[in-house]
């Protein structure tokens, strides 16, 4: 299985905060490192977590993020993937079912794209987890953090 990390569990391994909900994830991301499933932070969601880090000026958190890239697969944002993308966005739209406002780039349907495609390109079950799983399970499979194996 590959484990796409979203920016929610991801934000709490690479916060200075340290509180239960952040020790009991980079537990569970250790975990899933030492298993046989891959840990992997899609480009996206590097993006979503950099900019706020950069913003609150958090250099710790940002030196963690920088260390797990390293640790971890990094999946870089392709010009499939941003397709599939543009495709899950107007898909949802004619549905009514917006995941963002229709002016914001919508980091969900980006993200649930690459799970998409690394899927099929890869051929491998993979899972999306997150702390948000309504929006992304519309296109990907998606599981709170905490009920991914």
């Amino acid at each position: 299985m590959i484990i796409l990390l979203d920016s929610g569990p991801l934000g709490l391994v690479t916060s200075p905060k340290v509180n239960a909900d952040a020790r009991e994830c980079s537990l569970w991301l250790e975990r899933i490192m030492v298993s046989d499933h891959l840990a992997a932070i899609p480009e996206i969601v590097d993006y979503e977590l950099r900019r706020e880090l950069l913003r609150g000026r958090k250099s710790r958190a940002l030196l963690t993020l920088d260390s797990l890239a390293l640790r971890m697969l990094f999946l870089p944002i392709s010009t499939p993937v941003m397709r599939q993308a543009a495709e899950f966005w107007a898909v949802a739209r004619q549905h009514g079912v917006a995941t963002a406002d229709d002016r914001a780039l919508d980091a969900d349907v980006i993200l649930a794209a690459q799970a998409r495609f690394i899927e099929e390109t890869w051929q491998q079950e993979v899972v999306i987890a997150t702390a948000n799983v309504r929006h992304l399970a519309r296109f990907a499979t998606a599981r709170k953090w905490r009920d991914v194996p």
